[in-house]
């Protein structure tokens, strides 16, 4: 481990260096991306930095140690030194956190899909309830929420709702959601007071740059057509929605939600480009649709990562067996105690495998 951090912080130590030179200050894409690079090396040298002042504090009360007579002062040496033991030990563990692999998306911005799965249209009212949830989620965190696409029921409700989220460090907080969400609730038409069990599935896509990926316009079908609404009803009386279909994958985007036709396709290709990217990590379309079905399954009630009780006022989130009975609050956005807890069981695992490898 320290021979990584002595490289990491001649590294770190060398990049400040070139920032300082004038044929980086003159260059603005160089130095935004040495600064992108100091940047996310900081936080580990500064806190291998630490460690280093705790280890120097520990040798100087142990050499203090030997020989030395007066009690009183004997004293104060020992308390540095059991201070310096403690603090040795709490930032090597901090340190072993900071230097675990980091998800390359992290720092991302991302596209995020809500569909009503089981249960009609309770199913839809459910569904809209997430899209409220995340984008008062993103709002605390001033982040930029833009509607991509949205399918809306008579009701209210949601059939499916695309949307991007910008800003920084979205996927590393929002990677979490991508799953089959449950509630259990009596809807409003239920005259017996029957709690039922409905589901919305989440798909979270980091959102691609334009270089990484590559579309030829040969490969790509696009439609247009009357955008229109819950019940069937036109918005407007202009062929203004667009549907673009890649041929190569078969993939298919609809956007309906801008008036005006250019706005729907440059939204339609951004959320084509992210999932095309998605493709491209998994190397295989095959391989991509396993991640994709691993990510919302089929919508099934018994598929789950969440369930949301109404009647008893919790929330459970079944991967790591945290129940939290703040259910109006999380659904108002208030989400950072459970993204917390699944981030700090992520990184229990991975501590776990690196001590196993």
């Amino acid at each position: 481990m320290f021979d990584k951090l002595n490289s990491l912080l001649d590294k770190y130590n060398e990049i400040n260096e070139r920032l300082t030179q004038p044929e980086t200050v003159s260059d603005p894409a160089k130095y935004r991306d040495l600064m992108k690079e100091y940047s996310s090396l900081t936080p580990i040298v500064e806190k291998y930095k630490e460690y280093l002042a705790a280890e120097k504090s520990f040798s100087e009360a142990e050499e203090l140690r030997k020989g030395e007579s007066d009690r009183e002062f004997l004293e104060m040496i020992d308390e540095q030194y059991n201070s310096a033991k403690e603090d040795i030990s709490r930032i090597s563990e901090e340190l072993k956190l900071l230097l675990l692999p980091k998800d390359p998306n992290d720092n991302r911005s991302v596209i995020i899909e809500i569909r009503a799965g089981a249960g009609g249209e309770e199913a839809a009212l459910f569904a809209h309830s997430l899209m409220r949830m995340y984008t008062m989620y993103a709002d605390s965190k001033r982040w930029k929420v833009e509607i991509l696409n949205l399918n809306e029921t008579e009701l209210g409700g949601v059939k499916e709702a695309e949307f991007s989220v910008e800003g920084d460090v979205v996927y590393s907080r929002l990677k979490y959601e991508k799953g089959v969400h449950r509630v259990q609730r009596v809807p409003e038409t239920e005259s017996q007071g029957r709690i039922q069990t409905s589901t919305a599935t989440v798909a979270v896509m980091p959102e691609a740059e334009n270089a990484e990926v590559q579309i030829d316009d040969k490969d790509l079908k696009i439609d247009v057509f009357r955008s229109s609404g819950a019940g069937g009803q036109h918005i407007n009386k202009t062929e203004s929605a667009v549907r673009i279909t890649h041929l190569p994958t078969g993939l298919v985007v609809e956007c309906q939600d801008e008036r005006s036709q250019q706005k729907n396709r440059d939204r339609a290709m951004k959320v084509l480009c992210s999932r095309l990217l998605e493709m491209k990590q998994a190397e295989l379309d095959k391989a991509y649709a396993g991640e994709r079905r691993s990510q919302i399954g089929t919508g099934d009630r018994s598929e789950r990562i969440r369930t949301y009780n109404f009647p008893e006022g919790r929330v459970s989130d079944h991967r790591i067996g945290l129940t939290l009975y703040k259910l109006d609050s999380i659904l108002n956005g208030s989400l950072d105690e459970i993204i917390d807890a699944l981030a700090t069981a992520e990184q229990a695992a991975k501590l776990a495998e690196e001590d196993l490898g």
